[in-house]
């Protein structure tokens, strides 16, 4: 009985596994942590088949089972980066008291990209500001009177234009 759950899950696994392994890369934005994410999440799919209901979604199931898994690993990794000072009075962490922040080449930086932004056409710069200040696709399309579509590919083209016209400045500085 066992082994004929476990063929089906398997079966409803491969089914929808390109749609698993597009999902895994959405979570972890690289590939290779994609495929052993999918294969964390496809081992805990075989080993709890008997946890699976059948006439449930599959698909729903294996996808909170990835989430999970990526959130778990998440955390994980999370609290193997946090810094542990265990010097008197907490030496090392207290000691960033004394430094001086200088934002002076932030600023720098800032304004030098917002002089960039100005240099757009209006068609462009007005609705990456927009988008810049926080504004959704949807409301920056119903604000400017243009289609959803438009607008979304008018801010990915000035974002484009802006990082070219910055690696053209950082070119002309080293030079």
């Amino acid at each position: 009985m066992l082994y004929a759950i476990q063929d089906q899950i398997q079966e409803q696994l491969d089914s929808i596994s390109s749609s698993l392994r597009a999902f895994s890369l959405k979570l972890t934005g690289n590939a290779v942590d994609a495929e052993d994410l999918f294969q964390d999440t496809a081992l805990r799919i075989i080993t709890n088949a008997d946890k699976y209901r059948q006439g449930t979604n599959f698909k729903a199931w294996a996808v909170t089972i990835m989430r999970n898994i990526f959130i778990n690993n998440y955390r994980k990794k999370v609290r193997r980066n946090m810094i542990i000072d265990q010097t008197p009075n907490n030496y090392y962490i207290n000691s960033s008291d004394k430094a001086v922040d200088n934002d002076g080449e932030n600023n720098v930086a800032y304004n030098e990209l917002m002089k960039m932004v100005d240099s757009l056409p209006d068609d462009f710069r007005q609705p990456f500001m927009m988008a810049f200040e926080g504004f959704k696709y949807d409301e920056i399309a119903e604000e400017l009177g243009s289609p959803l579509g438009t607008i979304k590919s008018r801010i990915f083209f000035a974002r484009k234009k802006l990082q070219k016209m910055y690696e053209d400045s950082l070119r002309e500085r080293r030079a």
